[in-house]
């Protein structure tokens, strides 16, 4: 028997021997912070991923075919409309229009023999001296001596318009692209020559979800060109992270929705006077939506599940998720519906939080 009281002692110094060299875990409580939210008249900015291309970028082919002979520009020239760009050789339209000339000469010479022959016929018919099949064959050959004529004419204009084709010219002002051809290469129609990028004014394209084309649309018209004119003016922010000097407006919204990306185009005009938007460039679109008696809260108290979006609100101390509708910027978020004014909810640490868990604990309640 004094045995087993001395194996029981032993086995219970023992143990508390192991327990000493481990710390308990302690129970703490998880630190929230929470708010009390109000109503607020603010403005929303919305951004979107943008390409500026120009608004008159013109793709530069000939149209004859031929040996280029001159290049009378460089890359990244400013260039206006009219100017000279290329010289095609011009030697086999000048010949051509050469002989065009020549058969029109021996058209007008043949028809001022017809209508010759023809008014002296008239003459005699009128005197009776001939008959009526004669006067009739003069009449047709004079009526196949004009239309002659005007064969040639028209073989003259077309020729002097090849002729024109060989001169290359600027349809819009702009800067010139790439010159991939050299003076002596054979270019035709399929030959792209440059581009010219037209810089009065510039596009910026971006592609916008369904969602935020009912945001933009939202409450503005009845249509989508009435909607259009009542939109706030637009803002470039450049990649560099500067806000371009001009703004600009939306100018039109694609009417169909891209069935693999859920998204359509929507283009920004922007005036560009001095030439600092070039084609190619990136940015990114801003445009503020003013909203008035919402509730504004800093994004971490927006917690993101697959495609639900929640805010915990506070009762009773403890957490419940509440879905939300919300519109945001980046840094905060406006919840347009499932919460009031007055109501608590968690900010810092609603990731970690669940439905039924105690955020507010008695000696912060006492505080």
């Amino acid at each position: 028997m004094r045995r087993n009281r001395f194996d029981l002692l032993a086995a219970t110094v023992a143990m508390a021997a192991v327990v000493s060299c481990f710390d308990l875990p302690q129970e703490q409580h998880t630190s929230f912070e929470t708010m009390t939210l109000t109503r607020q008249n603010v403005e929303v900015p919305s951004s979107w991923s943008a390409t500026i291309v120009g608004k008159n970028d013109v793709t530069i082919t000939p149209q004859t075919s031929g040996q280029l002979m001159q290049k009378c520009v460089q890359e990244g020239q400013r260039v206006k409309k009219g100017q000279m760009l290329f010289v095609i050789d011009q030697r086999q339209a000048k010949l051509a229009l050469a002989t065009m000339q020549a058969n029109l000469m021996a058209a007008e010479a043949q028809l001022s023999t017809a209508q010759l022959e023809y008014e002296s016929n008239q003459n005699l018919y009128d005197k009776q001296i001939i008959s009526s099949y004669l006067l009739n064959a003069s009449k047709n050959d004079y009526e196949r001596a004009k239309a002659a004529v005007a064969q040639a004419e028209a073989a003259v204009a077309d020729a002097e318009v090849t002729l024109e084709y060989c001169t290359v010219i600027s349809p819009v002002d702009g800067l010139v692209g790439r010159l991939p051809n050299n003076p002596g290469d054979q270019v035709s129609p399929a030959t792209v020559l440059t581009t010219i990028s037209g810089t009065t004014e510039m596009i910026a394209q971006s592609s916008i979800t369904e969602n935020e084309i009912h945001e933009i649309l939202n409450n503005r018209g009845s249509d989508l060109e009435s909607a259009l004119k009542l939109l706030p003016p637009v803002s470039l922010v450049l990649k560099d992270g500067s806000v371009y000097e001009h703004n600009g407006h939306v100018e039109s919204i694609s009417g169909a929705i891209d069935q693999y990306t859920g998204s359509v185009v929507c283009r920004s005009v922007f005036p560009n006077p001095d030439g600092k938007l070039y084609s190619g460039m990136q940015g990114t679109i801003q445009m503020m939506f003013p909203y008035e008696g919402v509730i504004i809260v800093p994004l971490n108290a927006v917690v993101r599940i697959q495609d639900k979006t929640m805010v915990y609100r506070v009762r009773d101390n403890k957490a419940e998720s509440v879905m939300v509708d919300i519109v945001e910027n980046g840094k905060v978020a406006a919840l347009l519906s499932g919460v009031e004014a007055g109501d608590v909810i968690v900010t810092t640490g609603a990731n970690n939080v669940y439905d039924g868990q105690q955020v507010i604990f008695p000696e912060e309640s006492d505080k």
